[in-house]
């Protein structure tokens, strides 16, 4: 389970992206080229292409086994962004002018940006705002749900705190009022228990790249029972039941499949390497006094994602410090901004705290070595720049 490393900074950016896992290299090598499986799965008038067909739904069943779905229910798309575009586009054309739509202040960029646009073309949005902790009550979605909304749209794992959201409680009470629910789960599928056979959950984003897999490939399960009617945003040829046409990406597909597969094969693995490195990462980082937490507390918090901020520093001089570590502030979606995280200030931080936050985020090969090297040198650039700070910046530094 060992990837290849190069002479390269310590990886902690694991919820931006992922290396491909050496089974899913060699799965995806096997077809492309001449001697592989190149064909056009919908040529099903020849073997070549009913070769491939075969291959994109044994994939598209290893994706399905791992959440609990049926393989039927799995719609292919380039990423969890389009995934998530569908889902609220397609639900929400489906569903008529005027329909409401129900989403946090926390949300992936491709959430957030696609409300804004439905709430442009006429769709009443309603914005929920998270606790201190990140985590959205139960009792504010009952509020928020109207007689005429269409879909609440929650994150299973957020990308920037890695706040868990109780997404069985929040379904139910969706389901119990006739409103479909969204899911994106890009950041917990193969890191948290998802089983779609017992959650009222009616649409779910995935991504490949973020669990070992390739780039330019996710799905988006739509449950069958009951039904769930989406419009296409993509048209020609009707692939993918209709809600997804263009020509299916064998190699990135069978990919996919294989990462998910592995994802099963190595949960409980990957969970607990997780859950040791991050509190030994936690406990060498608080050693230099004045670090706090941002989100929740470990119990509701992803063991991949920490998200910390040092008091006396603000993160953009971190990084010029800090060339031995891949880490980032946030979302890499939203990282061309310098602007405080938006996720931070949804929870009620102030703009300091906000802009000194650091994410670090961990993977299948990550090692202890790796953290402790970390700890070493994410310690040295912190000390630095509590030295070179103003004084109204060197405050509770111990």
């Amino acid at each position: 389970m060992q990837a290849n490393k190069l002479d390269m900074p310590i990886y902690l950016d694991y919820a931006a992206t992922t290396p491909a896992d050496p089974q899913v290299i060699d799965v995806m090598l096997s077809c492309l080229g001449s001697t592989g499986c190149y064909g056009n799965p919908s040529s099903s008038n020849h073997v070549i292409g009913r070769v491939a067909r075969e291959r994109v739904e044994a994939a598209r069943a290893e994706i399905a086994t791992l959440i609990g779905a049926n393989p039927e229910e799995i719609i292919f798309t380039s990423g969890a962004t389009e995934s998530d575009n569908l889902a609220l586009s397609g639900v929400l054309s489906r569903a008529g002018p005027g329909s409401h739509l129900v989403t946090d202040r926390i949300e992936h960029k491709a959430v957030i940006d696609t409300a804004r646009v439905l709430e442009a073309r006429g769709h009443p949005l309603t914005w929920l705002t998270p606790g201190h902790d990140g985590r959205i009550s139960p009792e504010a979605l009952i509020a928020a749900i109207r007689p005429d909304t269409a879909l609440v749209s929650i994150m299973h794992v957020n990308n920037e705190i890695g706040v868990i959201q109780e997404i069985a409680t929040l379904g139910k009470i969706c389901r119990e009022r006739g409103v479909l629910f969204h899911v994106d789960a890009a950041q917990s599928v193969g890191k948290v228990p998802i089983d779609l056979s017992n959650l009222a959950v009616d649409l779910m984003s995935f991504s490949g790249h973020k669990v070992y897999g390739p780039k330019g490939i996710g799905a988006l399960f739509v449950r069958d029972s009951p039904a769930v009617n989406l419009d296409a945003l993509i048209h020609g040829g009707g692939h993918e039941r209709g809600l997804r046409s263009g020509t299916l990406a064998t190699h990135q597909i069978v990919g996919m499949g294989r990462a998910f597969s592995l994802a099963g094969k190595y949960f409980e693995h990957d969970v607990a390497h997780a859950q040791q490195l991050s509190r030994r990462l936690e406990q060498g980082l608080k050693r230099l006094g004045g670090v706090r937490i941002n989100g929740p507390d470990e119990v509701h918090r992803s063991p991949f994602i920490l998200n910390l901020s040092f008091n006396g520093v603000i993160t953009d001089s971190l990084f010029y410090f800090l060339t031995d570590v891949a880490v980032s502030t946030g979302s890499a979606c939203s990282s061309a901004s310098h602007e405080p995280s938006y996720v931070l200030k949804a929870l009620g931080y102030d703009d300091i705290r906000a802009r000194g936050s650091l994410r670090l985020s961990l993977g299948r090969f990550t090692t202890e070595a790796e953290i402790d090297r970390a700890v070493e040198h994410i310690g040295a650039a912190v000390e630095r720049l509590r030295k070179l700070a103003p004084s109204e910046f060197k405050v509770n530094c111990r």
